[in-house]
């Protein structure tokens, strides 16, 4: 349970983010904020605030607790999200965000109907509300509710309400400029609270000898632990099927996560100017070398100390129980900022592409523009709402929630990659031919868990991805072959980057290949 002195520190935390984002927020008198200001935070960010925001969207309780909960059932290897994501983003920076910031998007939903149509941009924005609702937020909800309940003693109903109502409070006023600025101290506190609990759990391995004989416990006590790479015969090959995370499908869903997610990429769409936002692109990567020292040391550690836990999930919980007053008061406020960053960006998106792709095209008013921070706020609390309602019934019998939110995003991540590669970079991609890549995704994945149960999801998504490019290509190459009206003019695209973009690339490159080569 939380001392008086945790729950002292906690409070000011909440306190401070509250103040905070309601300070960044203010305008100059007389001045009304438009969607641009909300939804973009005015096209303003520097890059220190596109990195730290990047990282605390994506590092959540589906991160901290599911990424753990991994770590303490399969090991080193869950780790691979984390640093194969780190060059993806190097990827996305270079070959993405240009196309992107040269277009003026605002939302994926818009640049499908500037490619392909109206139509394509209607069935991804619906399909991304769902997603973002009853998957990503309803976890990050029911995950983060769990920890304080097992870390405080709240109920989990309060808790979830506690959390939600939290977020959405400190964002609403300010939209994305709130959430991006904030996420400068979420990230700080993040990251320290991350390091003491590892600090503390190695030094408890090694009984006050340090973190450096901690550390080398850990890999004698749990050496199966340790394996970057898992063999056929390891139990847990399914969830991380060898090279295939290396060459294969998780290429796959880190493209779709942080090149054409809404709540990730969102950042980097309101950045000053292209370079500002490759250098935030470039400064998150670095970070996301460091979030398996955060996200999955904890978990090996506890198995290692507490190797009977009968879910998984409960590791990163039962780690906190082991920290004296005060720490455990300070990771856990890292632990709350991890979890209401995530939640007011997904609410934040979820209101954007709401009003700025659905709400047009069903609105009756003469005047829109004028509608749209008032609907996007209250969007914003409807989404949370359900979130509420539905994160128990939906994730209440999952034990590793982080592996069930991979395997069913899984199902939609292929057609949306090729969706958006082939709308970049092959001009005669017509909308049938994208939209039949979308369906055929699912129906393939389905029959594929049906058929062929035995197939890791990872593959799955691989293989998947190649018959929805030729699903995609033999459809346009029927109607006719040609140019489509909408399709990207390569060579007006400025692909070049900066000496400092190239330099943390190559920085990114060697460390990841120094990563592997030790634990192969």
């Amino acid at each position: 349970m939380l001392s008086v002195l945790d729950i002292t520190i906690v409070f000011l935390y909440a306190i401070s983010l509250f103040a905070l984002a309601q300070w960044v927020s203010q305008e100059e008198s007389g001045y009304q904020k438009n969607a641009q200001d909300y939804f973009l935070a005015g096209k303003s960010l520097p890059w220190w605030a596109i990195g730290a925001s990047l990282i605390a969207a994506n590092i959540s309780a589906e991160q901290i607790i599911g990424m753990s909960g991994s770590g303490y059932a399969i090991g080193l290897a869950i780790a691979s999200y984390e640093w194969m994501a780190a060059i993806t983003l190097i990827l996305v920076g270079k070959f993405l965000l240009p196309i992107f910031l040269k277009r003026g998007i605002y939302t994926m939903p818009q640049f499908l109907e500037q490619r392909y149509d109206h139509k394509v941009r209607m069935v991804m924005a619906f399909f991304w509300l769902g997603v973002y609702i009853f998957v990503n937020l309803t976890s990050v909800l029911w995950l983060g509710a769990l920890a304080m309940n097992t870390v405080a003693g709240l109920d989990i109903v309060l808790s979830m309400v506690l959390l939600g109502g939290f977020a959405v409070s400190y964002s609403l006023y300010g939209g994305l400029k709130a959430v991006a600025f904030t996420d400068i101290i979420q990230v700080l506190v993040l990251v320290l609270g991350g390091l003491m609990i590892a600090w503390v759990l190695l030094d408890t391995v090694a009984a006050g000898e340090g973190i450096l004989k901690g550390f080398q416990l850990l890999t004698d006590r749990a050496p199966e632990k340790f394996d970057l790479i898992l063999s056929p015969d390891n139990p847990h090959y399914m969830s991380l099927p060898g090279l295939s995370v290396l060459l294969g499908g998780m290429w796959i869903m880190n493209i779709s996560y942080w090149g054409f997610n809404q709540y990730i990429i969102q950042r980097a769409l309101a950045a000053r100017n292209l370079r500002e936002a490759q250098k935030g692109i470039a400064f998150a990567a670095f970070l996301k070398l460091l979030m398996p020292v955060i996200v999955v040391l904890p978990g090996i550690a506890i198995f290692v100390l507490s190797p009977t836990l009968t879910v998984p999930d409960q590791a990163y919980p039962e780690a906190m129980m082991l920290l004296p007053s005060g720490i455990k008061g300070l990771v856990f406020a890292a632990l709350l900022a991890a979890i209401v960053s995530s939640l007011a960006s997904m609410t934040n998106s979820i209101a954007t592409i709401f009003t700025l792709d659905i709400y047009p095209s069903f609105s009756t008013e003469s005047d829109i523009s004028s509608n749209r921070v008032k609907v996007g706020r209250m969007v914003t609390i409807l989404a949370m709402l359900m979130a509420m309602i539905c994160a128990k019934p939906l994730l209440g019998n999952f034990d590793q929630a982080f592996q069930y939110i991979q395997e069913f995003t899984g199902f939609f991540t292929p057609g949306i990659v090729v969706i958006f590669l082939l709308g970049m970079f092959w001009k005669k991609t017509t909308s049938l031919g994208a939209l039949a890549a979308a369906i055929a995704s699912a129906l393939l994945s389905f029959a594929f868990k049906m058929l062929w149960p035995e197939l890791p999801f990872i593959d799955r998504v691989g293989i998947v991805f190649l018959l929805c490019i030729a699903i995609a290509l033999i459809i346009s190459i029927m109607a006719g072959n040609r140019d489509q009206t909408g399709s990207v003019p390569l060579r007006d695209i400025e692909f070049a980057t900066s000496g400092g973009f190239n330099l943390a690339a190559a920085l990114v490159t060697l460390i990841l290949v120094a990563l592997y080569a030790t634990w192969w």
